[in-house]
């Protein structure tokens, strides 16, 4: 699937989330440090605020929260072991990640929201797409209308101008068939 998020931006991120915030689990901070080391990994990477219906996610909590300490998740399959989700992430490293980090005032960290993607596993955001694509189509078939009319329009002009009387009715037709059809 890939990342539009830049690998280099999710590091960046992870550096700074690490240094600034203490992990409830001490295994996470080298799980997340094992991502950042290979391009690869991160580039599979994406940070999510709900990881729920992702078929992979690891769930990272900070000290001063009250969530579980971590959490990997995989289809059906949870365990709050951290060596089981760095084995599993070493055997399957094609595999896309997703990672829900709970910490304080998270939604103030803009190098957090910069890197923060939508769950595409999400009825939700499902719905969204559709409704953006929709949306796009309507924009789409508006602006191929108006540039049909306004391109009509030039030729008529140029009709009035050399006096073509035939082009003239022609292009009138044309523009009273489209205006009738939209």
């Amino acid at each position: 699937m890939g990342s539009i998020i830049p690998v280099m931006d999710k590091k960046s991120f992870l550096r700074s989330f690490l240094k600034r915030h203490q992990l409830k689990r001490r295994e996470c901070a080298w799980l997340l440090n094992y991502l950042m080391n290979d391009d690869g990994l991160m580039e599979r990477v994406h940070f999510l605020d709900r990881s729920d219906e992702t078929p992979k996610a690891l769930i990272i909590s900070t000290q001063g929260i009250d969530t579980v300490p971590f959490s990997f998740r995989k289809q059906h399959h949870v365990t709050t072991d951290c060596e089981k989700a760095f084995h599993d992430i070493r055997l399957n490293h094609t595999e896309e990640i997703y990672i829900e980090l709970h910490f304080k005032d998270q939604e103030l960290h803009a190098q957090y929201l910069a890197v923060l993607e939508d769950n595409p596993y999400l009825p939700e955001t499902k719905e969204r797409k559709q409704r953006f694509e929709t949306e796009a189509n309507v924009v789409l078939s508006e602006s191929i209308r108006q540039f049909q009319l306004n391109k009509i329009n030039d030729e008529i002009n140029q009709a009035l101008d050399a006096h073509d009387k035939e082009a003239f009715l022609a292009l009138t037709e044309k523009l009273n068939h489209l205006l009738k059809n939209s």
